[in-house]
């Protein structure tokens, strides 16, 4: 199989590149500064055991392709405001041997969220997907930095809406071969959706800094209350933490490997790049639209949404808001 990235930033780049690093066969795909970094430079990934430069075919999009193989697998790893447009882009393209990429290829939605899923399956007959603990960071154009040891992630992946096949099959295996641990697991989605209550930190540790205080903890925990409430109403059932932790064990460690300290998680580097978006919508936001489907308050998630998609749009600095403020935002909305 060949593996189309979309995406080759912090997760795309990490996965892409262990891909290719074990043999197969990856093309990426990428915009801007990332697009011309990669294509003179090669991918740049810097792992505890080395830096590993991986010249690989780049484009900017599917036209310098032509018509896609048979074999291709899409991995979309865009965040999820971007899948839109991606899923669009690609999903059209003609496959050789007759009809479409969303007609014939597999899609695997390597995101945070539960969202893109539901997005990618209006476009695309065979949608996967998979729920990323990949702890990986975009440190500069054409240069990705994967901080996990022994493993560099691990990747559960299974059909949406559930199920297993052949295919899943053998990208998982494409996977372990790789540096990754990749379960096929037909209730993926019960690994995205406890993978969504994490990710409710991602907007507080992006406005007001790395949660390594009492009061940042505490207030994290409030917003994964709000979570589990709201699954609990809307019926959806996710991973025990206790579940995810036996799965997770000693497999996946964080071990400094040049001095420089690691930064925060998917959210706190869109907001330190600059980008002038960020994911909240979809992951704080998703547990404020099923709240306000099922009659459940969520003032944290709410006012942890407003402050990041606020500090998105003015491009403030990561962590410049203090905690205090936060707190008394969320206090105020009773």
């Amino acid at each position: 199989m060949r593996y189309l990235i979309i995406g080759a930033g912090a997760v795309g780049g990490a996965v892409g590149g262990r891909l290719a690093q074990a043999g197969h066969e990856v093309v990426l795909v990428a915009r801007g500064e990332q697009y011309k970094a990669l294509h003179a430079d090669g991918l740049r990934l810097q792992t505890p055991e080395g830096q590993h430069t991986h010249r690989l075919p780049v484009v900017d999009g599917p036209e310098p392709l032509g018509p896609l193989r048979a074999d291709d697998v899409l991995i979309l790893a865009v965040k999820t405001q971007d899948s839109a447009a991606a899923l669009a882009t690609w999903g059209a393209r003609p496959v050789a041997g007759g009809g479409t990429a969303a007609q014939r290829l597999p899609l695997v939605c390597a995101q945070n969220g539960v969202e893109s899923e539901r997005l990618a399956l209006r476009v695309f007959q065979r949608v996967y997907a998979m729920c990323v603990w990949l702890p990986a960071t975009f440190v500069e154009p054409g240069v990705v930095r994967a901080d996990g040891t022994p493993l560099t992630g691990i990747l559960h992946l299974g059909r949406y809406p559930e199920g297993v096949d052949d295919t899943a099959r053998a990208i998982a295996a494409d996977l372990e071969r790789s540096r990754f641990e990749a379960p096929v697991a037909a209730d993926v989605m019960r690994w995205k959706y406890a993978k969504l209550l994490a990710n409710l930190a991602n907007s507080l540790e992006a406005v007001s800094g790395v949660l390594t205080s009492e009061e940042g903890i505490a207030l994290f925990r409030r917003a994964r209350a709000e979570g589990e409430a709201v699954l609990a109403a809307a019926g959806i059932a996710y991973t025990p933490q206790d579940e995810e932790q036996r799965a997770r064990a000693e497999k996946i460690r964080f071990e400094p490997f040049d001095g420089t300290p690691r930064g925060g998680g998917s959210s706190w580097q869109s907001l330190h790049r600059g980008t002038g978006t960020i994911e909240a919508d979809y992951l704080n936001g998703e547990i404020a639209l099923l709240g306000r489907l099922h009659g459940v308050p969520t003032p944290v998630n709410d006012v942890l949404q407003e402050y990041a998609d606020e500090a998105a749009r003015q491009r403030r600095p990561a962590g410049a808001t203090p905690l205090a403020e936060l707190i008394a935002a969320i206090d105020a909305r009773g």
